[in-house]
């Protein structure tokens, strides 16, 4: 990957996507007080880079289905192998290599899946992988349509009303119906399928993909964004921000705090996502240090004031080899 040193303008755009991944270079540019083609060659710069990708995601409740955390115990030397056929499997949206052998990946699959459709039933049958576990992600705190709070907080609070305000004019107000399972037709599974690569595919380009007028993939994203199948998260690499040490962590916590922790979680800089899981511990979280000094205070100092933390784990991470649906080389 490319070192690119990001300046003020750099963060700045960053957090505009982050608020709103899909907003036209036009109106960023008109909230950061540049030109529409500085702030596109400043995103192709990036995204080039691999500093940033914006995807289109979906949720799994929408779709009838169910997110599972997977953890995997190899035999060290097997860890690579195994953790790249994961990541190549379309069911899995990220896959990190940890320390010590250990693998642990987010799969999705109906709530109650074939057999044959098991992921546990996929993996290799081979003495290399020593031990698997896997449980459903029950809530998320932090993570899918939730953004990470410790990214940038480049703009002002009056420029992220700008663009948010902008955003929910263009998306139409967010439906109040409870969580259902939705079937998307042929033309949203285009659309879905298009954007789970390039979250920002123009219009023109998915109209043309999809042989719909604009006016119609206009309304259709409108209303899947509207629905809550669709959401846009901004994948960036976190080293470019000045975050050098990613672990994740496995907690217990007395199922009557567990809400609360969770909550009190989210709002902690340090964690870029957090749920709560069946299994032997109950909550699971990354997060994000700038270094290793940064990553024993939190743990010692903000997760342990935190009231009803029983049991930790954790395990640094040494390699994402998938995030947000695509293979990291």
């Amino acid at each position: 990957m490319e070192t690119v040193t990001l300046d003020g303008l750099d963060r700045a755009l960053l957090h505009a996507l982050q608020v709103d991944g899909r907003a036209p270079f036009r109106r960023i540019a008109e909230v950061l007080g540049v030109s529409d083609q500085t702030v596109a060659r400043r995103y192709q710069r990036l995204r080039a880079a691999g500093v940033v990708r914006v995807v289109g995601r979906t949720d799994a409740r929408r779709l009838g289905e169910v997110d599972w955390l997977t953890r995997i115990r190899c035999v060290p030397d097997a860890a690579t192998a195994i953790a790249e056929a994961l990541a190549r499997r379309p069911d899995t949206s990220w896959v990190s290599l940890l320390s010590g052998g250990e693998i642990v990946c987010n799969a999705r699959s109906q709530v109650r899946p074939e057999r044959a459709e098991l992921l546990l039933g996929k993996l290799p049958r081979t003495p290399r992988v020593l031990a698997v576990s896997a449980h459903y992600l029950l809530r998320t705190y932090v993570g899918g349509p939730v953004a990470w709070s410790g990214r940038t907080s480049a703009l002002s609070p009056e420029q992220v009303g700008r663009l948010r305000a902008a955003a929910a004019a263009v998306a139409g107000a967010p439906t109040a119906a409870p969580v259902m399972s939705v079937t998307p037709d042929e033309l949203d599974r285009a659309l879905l399928a298009a954007l789970a690569v390039d979250g920002r595919t123009p219009l023109a380009e998915l109209a043309a993909r999809t042989g719909a007028s604009e006016a119609t993939v206009r309304r259709r994203l409108a209303a899947l964004v509207a629905d809550g199948l669709l959401f846009f998260d901004v994948d960036v690499e976190t080293r470019q921000l000045g975050f050098e040490i990613e672990a994740f962590c496995w907690l217990t916590v007395a199922p009557g705090r567990l809400a609360a922790v969770g909550r009190a979680m989210a709002e902690q800089p340090e964690v870029g996502f957090v749920a709560a899981t069946t299994g032997p511990t109950n909550l699971v979280a990354g997060l994000v240090c700038r270094d290793i000094e940064a990553f024993y205070d939190y743990l010692t100092e903000r997760l342990g004031a935190l009231e009803g933390v029983g049991g930790l784990e954790t395990a640094p991470v040494l390699r994402s080899v998938k995030r947000s649906g695509v293979m990291i080389r």
